[in-house]
């Protein structure tokens, strides 16, 4: 070997070495606050993993340049804000948070740290941010749905069971969007002669003991609003359903693969995995006060045939040729 090509090779290797070198040290590990609202089972793992796949694509590993403190409130407000306080005291550089019940407790624990909300009703109403475009504040995300699209539960149940002339409807009284929800589908309701029956979603026992009472008189059926008990009572709901022959209608897809009528509403699991987007630029710098709040992009109609079948109904072949997803 020429002498001048050995030094033009040693050359060459000093300067690959530094860079061989710094491949090799770990990447700066960031820290990402979670706060899940519902239980710890395979619908909450469900949408998790979403956020943490998407995450994923945009170059963010858990254990390897992503530490990921993350808290399951179960549907109980004292879990939830006992956990929004640990979160914050970890000092995460975000948050994600699902619906009001978990945004609302971390926005009083900090007023400065970074929080993404999905799957969440009405942010401006709930003072949560100043608009839809511009934020203002320390938290942005992605809404669930405008009160309006509620309505869209009352006709799909007439479409679905046209003798139905009663409702009793699912809701959360305590959440600000439980009201806006409610007040939607009352307005709905009473342009085709449904009469509407509000029941609570918070104690279980009086939940069963009022659907056991509504369903004594005929031509009954349930709506079930967007809220998280409702996600942490599903069993129990769909089994009261089924145990009192009530045509329900259900805000998500697994009201309706556990067993549900039909159900309506935003591919939930696509917020969260479209949230990592904005986790990801608020990673690299940019502020929640300058993202603006987005509406959902993918909703769904699933429908459970052996359900309809068991209440006696008969699907219209126009709502079926509607549908995103129909189980036999």
């Amino acid at each position: 070997m020429r002498r001048r090509e050995f030094i033009g090779l040693i050359g060459g290797a000093a300067a690959v070495w530094p860079l061989a070198a710094r491949a090799q040290q770990p990447d700066p590990m960031r820290r990402i606050g979670v706060l899940m609202s519902a239980a710890d089972d395979p619908e909450g793992q469900a949408r998790l993993a979403g956020f943490l796949q998407a995450l994923q694509r945009l170059g963010w590993t858990v254990g390897r340049n992503v530490h990921l403190d993350l808290r399951w409130g179960s549907g109980d407000a004292a879990n939830i804000r006992k956990y929004a306080a640990e979160l914050v005291a970890l000092t995460p550089e975000v948050l994600l948070a699902p619906g009001s019940s978990t945004v609302g407790p971390l926005l009083q624990a900090t007023s400065t740290m970074p929080i993404v909300f999905v799957h969440l009703l009405d942010p401006v109403g709930s003072g949560f941010v100043a608009s839809l475009a511009r934020p203002g504040g320390n938290a942005t995300g992605f809404s669930q749905f405008e009160f309006g699209m509620s309505t869209k539960w009352v006709e799909l149940l007439r479409e679905i069971a046209p003798r139905v002339s009663r409702a009793a409807v699912l809701r959360d009284p305590m959440l600000t969007s439980g009201m806006g929800q409610f007040g939607a589908v009352q307005g709905a309701a009473s342009s085709i002669g449904i009469e509407l029956t509000p029941v609570g979603v918070r104690d279980p026992g009086e939940m069963e003991r009022a659907i056991a009472a509504f369903a004594r008189s005929p031509n009954g059926s349930l709506i079930v609003t967007a809220n998280p008990l409702a996600v942490v009572h599903r069993e129990l709901i769909v089994g009261l359903a089924a145990r009192h022959q009530l045509p329900a209608i259900y805000f998500e897809r697994f009201f309706v693969t556990a067993g549900g009528l039909i159900a309506y509403g935003p591919d939930l699991i696509d917020q969260y995995r479209r949230s990592a987007s904005y986790v990801d630029r608020i990673l690299k710098g940019e502020k929640p006060a300058d993202l603006p709040v987005q509406a959902p992009t993918k909703y769904e109609l699933v429908i459970n045939l052996k359900t309809a079948k068991a209440l006696g109904l008969e699907v219209p072949p126009t709502l079926l040729a509607r549908a995103d997803e129909v189980i036999e």
